[in-house]
C-alpha cells in the first residue's frame, strides 16, 4: 500500500503521455536525409544547440526563431521544423488513462512540461489535469526547482506528497531535489505498476 501523503501526480507530456520523443527524431533524421542519433546528440553534446533549447523551453525565443536557427545547426529546411521533429509522436494512451483514472480516485493531478513551442498541447489531453506548468508559459524549465514547486502549488499539494513521472533522468533527479517520489519512465506496464504501488489505487485499464 502506498503512504498516505502521497496524494498529487505531476506528469512530463512528451515521452510519458507520448510515444517514445528520440524515435520521433530518429524518423524526423530519416527522412531529412540526416543519420540516426543526429538530434539527439546535437542537445547532448553541442552548446548552441542546447541553449538553442532552453531558450525555446523558456519562451525567451519564438517558434519560428528556433526552427530558423535549429535548422540552420542541422542544414534542413525550417518551416515547420518543430512539427517535423514530432511527426512520429502518437499519444500513449495507457499512460492518458491511468494519469485519467488517478483523478477519478481522488489523485490531484498536474502536468508539468519543458515547451517545444505552441502548437505541441494542442495534442495533449490537458483535460485529464487539474492544473499545468509549460515551461515556455512561466520562464522555467526543468531541472530547475522553482518549476516542480510551481506545479505542486498549482494543484494543491506540497511537492513531498507529490509524485513525478519523466522520461529523462535529469528532470526526475530535479523532482527528487525539491523532495517529490519520482519515477523514471521507460514503458507504461512497468511505470503504471509502479504508480499504484505508490498511491495505493489501481489505475490499470
Amino acid at each position: 500500500m502506498a503512504e498516505p501523503e502521497l496524494r498529487g501526480l505531476l506528469v512530463d507530456f512528451g515521452g510519458v503521455l507520448t510515444t517514445n520523443i528520440w524515435e520521433s527524431f530518429d524518423a524526423f533524421c530519416e527522412n531529412e536525409g540526416l543519420e540516426r542519433g543526429t538530434v539527439l546528440e546535437l542537445f547532448r553534446g553541442d552548446g548552441e544547440a542546447l541553449a538553442l533549447l532552453r531558450s525555446l523551453e523558456r519562451g525567451a525565443v519564438t517558434d519560428s526563431e528556433f526552427e530558423r536557427d535549429f535548422g540552420e545547426i542541422l542544414g534542413v529546411p525550417p518551416e515547420g521544423l518543430i512539427d517535423r521533429l514530432f511527426g512520429g509522436l502518437s499519444p500513449e494512451q495507457a499512460m492518458i488513462d491511468a494519469v485519467s483514472s488517478a483523478r477519478e480516485a481522488g489523485i490531484r493531478t498536474g502536468l508539468i512540461s519543458n515547451s517545444w513551442g505552441t502548437g505541441i498541447y494542442e495534442r495533449a489531453p490537458l483535460r485529464i489535469f487539474d492544473a499545468t506548468v509549460i515551461s515556455g508559459d512561466v520562464g522555467l524549465h526543468k531541472p530547475q526547482p522553482e518549476i516542480y514547486e510551481l506545479g505542486a502549488e498549482r494543484i494543491g499539494i506540497e511537492a513531498t506528497a507529490c509524485v513525478f513521472v519523466d522520461d529523462l533522468r535529469e528532470n526526475v533527479a530535479g523532482a527528487e531535489a525539491v523532495g517529490m517520489t519520482a519515477i523514471l519512465h521507460r514503458d507504461p506496464e512497468t511505470t503504471i505498476q509502479e504508480l499504484e504501488r505508490l498511491l495505493g489505487i489501481p489505475i490499470a485499464a
